[in-house]
């Protein structure tokens, strides 16, 4: 073997043995910091060669995002003139009344005049109102209502994490409360600590079935105990005497959860209207043709678009605006009527004297039709008195005798036969309607014998012209076709 090439051999040996005990000897510190030392020397900052790389088989993870916060209001520019509000819509509820009123405060985003406040705890409901506190909604509703100065409109929202199990011991301090009206001994949580931490979970798992002391969800004496409160929070809700609205939960992702929303539905709706709030129903805007939970659909403008979060419980901005949409439809139409005011007489109604009139102005005048010339008669209308609603003749022969208008000559509604000798109608056209010629009309005064003559002859031509005439459009048979013989040359035969 050539001395060269065996010194090459053992160079590479060489080289690999060195580049192994330097690798052994590097640092720990170094081979934690760059994940190992082929990083460190081609400086690289991961797996891949290369200036920020990442390394091939570690995944990052996802950062965990909370779907029930929606996003902050939004900040006034301080460039634009302040605008004091005069009308001001309280949200209460959960996580789904604060997506409500960031719907809300787009809906309403070209009115700076009206105000969408957000009173809501993202943990609550009527079994609890937030994790760590002893107090209920239909307590703290009164309260947060008592403190804001201008309320025109409440609006309240919740129940997402109310479908579960109640404790005996909850609902009777929860009634023992209400009898004191003390809010400091309100009702407690029925859920467990990991529960109240996670309201997802609330939804998904709750609380065990069959426990001693624990009222099972949607039986008799769980439905009569949460409608209570469902009364009671109403009643907080109207001590501002103002129109209090009451939204419904959407349609949830998992049967369960959805069967569950129905249910509470059901209560919310009964007894909402029963209080006399105004129950908004939302769910066929988030179900599909099927009345199955969807994640997309149509926005509150027809446009196909993602509606609800990746959870399957909270909303994405569309599916906010869209949200919002059913409760901005009757908070204007509750504004539309509330601009409408009606001056009332405010005297003592006593009875008048008979010959004497009225000074308070009536609320609606007499009724004057505006086709008939008003007169001064104390008739009733359409009374014998009464002159006709329809002084033109064509309307009354058409409004009132339903004669049809006779139609001008040409038109395509135009059915009077007609014919033309020579240009001119041998035939005048007869109106429509024109009237008939009885018998005892006056008789027909007859030419005289010399002008007879002349009509008699021109009537005998006229007649034997329409009779050529007549004769030349007869139909008649078609005639045989007789063969013909071929005239080009070198054939022979006949050609039909």
């Amino acid at each position: 073997m050539p001395a060269k090439g065996l010194f090459s051999r053992w160079s590479m040996v060489a080289a690999a043995v060195t580049l192994g005990a330097v690798m052994l000897s590097a640092p720990a510190e170094a081979q934690r910091r760059s994940g190992s030392f082929f990083q460190d020397l081609f400086g690289g900052g991961g797996g891949n060669f290369g200036p920020g790389g990442t390394r091939p088989f570690e995944t990052e993870q996802a950062p965990q995002v909370d779907y029930s916060r929606a996003p902050s209001p939004k900040k006034p520019d301080p460039k634009a003139e302040p605008v004091v509000p005069t009308t001001s819509i309280v949200v209460m509820g959960d996580a789904m009344a604060d997506w409500l009123a960031y719907g809300l405060e787009d809906a309403f985003a070209d009115a700076p005049e009206i105000a969408v406040i957000r009173q809501n705890k993202r943990n609550s409901g009527l079994l609890r109102y937030e994790s760590k506190s002893d107090l209920d909604w239909w307590h703290v509703a009164r309260d947060l209502l008592a403190q804001q100065q201008k309320v025109d409109y409440v609006v309240m929202m919740l129940g997402i994490s109310d479908h579960q199990n109640m404790r005996e011991k909850d609902a009777k301090d929860a009634d023992k409360a209400d009898a004191d009206k003390k809010p400091d001994d309100a009702s407690k949580t029925a859920q467990t600590q990991d529960q109240a931490d996670d309201p997802d979970n609330a939804i998904i798992a709750p609380e065990p079935k069959g426990k001693a002391g624990v009222i099972e969800f949607r039986t008799d004496k769980w439905a009569e105990i949460y409608a209570r409160r469902i009364d009671a929070t109403v009643a907080a809700l109207k001590s501002k005497g103002v129109p209090v609205f009451w939204v419904g939960l959407p349609a949830i992702r998992g049967p369960k959860a959805t069967a569950d929303a129905v249910y509470l539905n059901d209560l919310y709706r009964a007894r909402a209207e029963k209080a006399g709030a105004i129950y908004i129903d939302v769910w066929d805007g988030f179900v599909d043709e099927g009345g199955k939970f969807t994640t997309n659909g149509p926005d509150y403008e027809g446009q196909v678009r993602r509606l609800r979060s990746a959870d399957g419980v909270y909303f994405t901005k569309y599916g906010a605006r869209k949200l919002a949409h059913y409760v901005e439809r009757e908070l204007r139409r509750y504004m539309s009527n509330r601009s409408l005011q009606v001056s009332f007489p405010t005297g003592p109604l006593t009875p008048l004297p008979s010959d004497a009139k009225s000074a308070v102005r009536p609320l609606a005048g007499p009724v004057v039709p505006l086709t008939v010339t008003p007169g001064n008669s104390d008739e009733l209308l359409g009374g014998s008195g009464t002159p006709s609603a329809h002084g033109d003749a064509i309307a009354t022969r058409v409004l009132v005798k339903g004669e049809p208008v006779p139609a001008p000559p040409g038109r395509a509604d135009d059915f009077a036969w007609r014919q033309t000798d020579g240009g001119k109608p041998a035939i005048a056209a007869v109106p429509v309607n024109a009237p008939v010629v009885s018998d005892t009309a006056e008789p027909e005064k007859k030419p005289a014998d010399g002008k007879r003559g002349a009509a008699d002859k021109a009537a005998q031509n006229a007649a034997a012209k329409n009779k050529q005439r007549a004769e030349d459009n007869r139909p008649r048979p078609p005639q045989n076709v007789a063969p013909r013989p071929v005239q080009s040359s070198g054939q022979s035969g006949w050609f039909r």
